[in-house]
C-alpha cells in the first residue's frame, strides 16, 4: 500500500525532533489521552452534538466560556485555520468596494481576503530597524496621517505580535482608529497565549481591538487548524459576521477539532497558566545563558526603536555571527534534530509554547555551545532589506481575475504582476497582483536570491518563470 504522506509523517515522528515549530501542543498527548477517542469522535452533526452553522447547544456553550475566558463579547470557533478566520473577519467589517488599510507585510491570507471579498488595500509600511537588521512595529503617527487624508478607509488591519514577536503600540493605533471612526482588525494569530501571562505583551483585545483572530494551534495546545474569532466591541455587526461564518467556513467541521478548542481553553483555565509561568521562567534562564555565549546574539527588542511597544519573549530570534540563519536552521536539524520555526537570513526563529520542556530548552542551548566550537564563520555579505514602494497598474482583485501567461523573469520588466513576490526576510510582498515589475524591483530579487534569500509565492522563481496579466 503506497501511502507517501503517513509515510512522511512516520519517519518524522520517529527522528524523535524537539519541536521549536508550530503547533503549540508540540506533539506531546498531555491534555487527555488523544488515542482513547480517535478516531470514534470523529463525527457529525448528529443529535445532541449541535451545529457549528448554527450553533445552540453544546458548541453555543463552549464558544460562551471561550469568550469569557478571552475576555470578548462573542467568540467564534473556525475550523478552517486564521486563514479562514481573517475571510470571515474582513467580510463582517466591509462591504465590496470598500478601502481598507493594511501592513504591507501582512500574512499572505489578507491580501487573499481581500480578493475574495472584493476590497481595494491601501498600505502601511513597518519600520526597518537597520542596526538589528529586522522589521519592527507600525508608527501610529503613520497610521493617523493615512487615516486623516483617506476619509474612504473602511477598516485598519494590523499584526500584533509580528511572526518575530513584535508588537506595535497597538493601544495608540486603536485610540487613533477610533478616533476616526473606523474598525480595528488585529491578526493577533501569533498571540492567543498572550492572555494568559502579565510578563508577556498585552493581548488586543483588552488594548482596544474590535474584532481578533487568533491562531489557537500556533501558540496554545489545540490542533493544527483551530482558530478563534473573537468580537470585542460593538462597532462589529454580529448577524453579518454569521453569515460570514457560513459563507467561508465548511459545512463539514471537524468535531475533533472543535473539542480541542474546547479543552485548549479549559486547559488554561487550570493548569496551563502556571505552566505557562514556569516556561517563561526557563525562557527568561535560557535566554540570559544564550546572550553570554560568543558569537550568539538574541533579539529581545530595540529601545531606541518607538515602534517596538512590547516583544513576545515566546519567540526566540536567534543569531550567530558568522552564520546564516538558514546555516543554522539546517545543522539543528540535521546534526541535533532540533526543529526551527523558520529561518532566514539572520536569524533563526523559536517559536516556544508552554508545552515545550526545560529540557528542550537546556538541549537546544547546549546544541548552540557545541556549535560555537565546532563551525567554522561563513563570508557573510550584509544586505540592507529595505523596502521599495510599488506601482500599482491594477486593483489587486482585478489582477488575480485577469487572464493570465507565463514569462521568463528577466523578460518581465515594466509588465504587470499576476504573482506574489515575496521575499524572507523581511516578509514583506515586493510585488503583489496588479504591480508593475520594475527594473528596480527585478535588481533586488536578483540580489536576495543570490544571497541565499528566499523567494516565495506562486512565482516559480526557481526555474526563471513568473505569471503576468496578459
Amino acid at each position: 500500500m503506497d501511502t507517501p504522506i503517513f509515510d512522511g509523517l512516520k519517519k518524522y515522528v520517529e527522528e524523535n525532533n524537539i519541536s521549536f515549530h508550530t503547533p503549540g501542543h508540540k506533539g506531546r498527548n498531555t491534555l487527555i489521552n488523544w488515542s482513547q477517542y480517535i478516531p470514534w469522535i470523529d463525527l457529525t452533526e448528529v443529535e445532541g452534538l449541535d451545529n457549528l452553522q448554527d450553533p445552540n447547544g453544546i458548541i453555543l456553550e463552549s464558544q460562551k466560556l471561550a469568550s469569557n475566558t478571552f475576555k470578548s463579547k462573542q467568540t467564534f470557533y473556525s475550523v478552517n485555520g486564521t486563514t479562514g478566520s481573517i475571510y470571515i473577519a474582513l467580510g463582517a467589517i466591509t462591504s465590496p468596494g470598500d478601502k481598507v488599510l493594511i501592513q504591507r507585510n501582512s500574512h499572505k491570507a489578507i491580501y487573499n481576503g481581500i480578493i475574495l471579498n472584493r476590497l481595494v488595500p491601501r498600505y502601511i509600511y513597518p519600520n526597518y530597524n537597520k542596526k538589528n537588521k529586522i522589521v519592527t512595529g507600525i508608527n501610529p503617527h503613520d497610521v493617523e496621517t493615512i487615516l486623516k487624508r483617506d476619509k474612504d478607509i473602511k477598516a485598519v488591519v494590523i499584526t500584533y505580535p509580528s511572526y518575530y514577536g513584535v508588537c506595535s503600540p497597538i493601544e495608540s493605533i486603536a485610540e487613533i482608529v477610533h478616533k476616526y471612526n473606523r474598525i480595528l482588525l488585529v491578526d493577533e494569530a501569533h498571540g492567543s497565549h498572550l492572555m494568559f501571562s502579565e510578563k508577556l505583551p498585552k493581548s488586543s483585545i483588552e488594548a482596544g481591538a474590535d474584532i481578533v483572530v487568533q491562531s489557537t494551534h500556533k501558540t496554545l495546545p489545540s490542533f493544527t487548524q483551530t482558530s478563534m474569532i473573537h468580537v470585542v466591541s460593538d462597532r462589529v455587526d454580529i448577524e453579518k459576521l454569521k453569515d460570514m461564518l457560513n459563507l467561508y467556513q465548511t459545512t463539514s467541521p471537524s468535531y475533533m477539532f472543535m473539542a480541542s478548542l474546547d479543552i485548549a481553553r479549559a486547559y488554561m483555565e487550570g493548569e496551563g497558566t502556571s505552566k505557562l509561568r514556569k516556561h517563561i521562567e526557563s525562557l527568561e534562564k535560557v535566554i540570559m545563558d544564550l546572550k553570554g555565549i560568543d558569537r550568539v546574539s538574541i533579539f529581545t527588542g530595540d529601545k531606541e526603536d518607538f515602534t517596538i511597544e512590547d516583544f513576545d519573549m515566546t519567540k526566540v530570534l536567534v543569531n550567530i555571527k558568522g552564520m546564516r540563519g538558514t546555516t543554522l536552521e539546517k545543522i539543528l536539524r540535521n546534526k541535533y534534530h532540533i526543529q526551527l520555526e523558520m529561518s532566514d537570513y539572520y536569524y533563526g526563529l523559536l517559536l516556544t509554547t508552554l508545552m515545550n520542556t526545560k529540557k528542550d530548552l537546556d538541549l537546544f542551548k547546549e546544541a548552540i555551545e557545541d556549535m560555537i566550537k565546532s563551525e567554522p564563520y561563513e563570508d557573510i555579505r550584509q544586505i540592507d532589506f529595505g523596502m521599495i514602494e510599488p506601482t500599482i497598474e491594477i486593483p489587486i482583485g482585478e489582477a488575480f481575475y485577469r487572464e493570465k501567461e507565463v514569462s521568463e523573469f528577466k523578460e518581465a520588466i515594466g509588465k504587470i504582476s499576476a504573482d506574489y513576490i515575496i521575499p524572507y526576510p523581511p516578509g514583506i510582498p515586493i510585488v503583489v497582483p496588479g504591480e508593475v515589475i520594475t527594473y528596480e524591483i527585478y535588481q533586488e530579487i536578483l540580489n536576495l536570491s543570490e544571497n541565499g534569500v528566499e523567494i516565495i509565492g506562486p512565482l516559480d522563481y526557481n526555474r526563471g518563470k513568473i505569471k503576468l496579466v496578459k
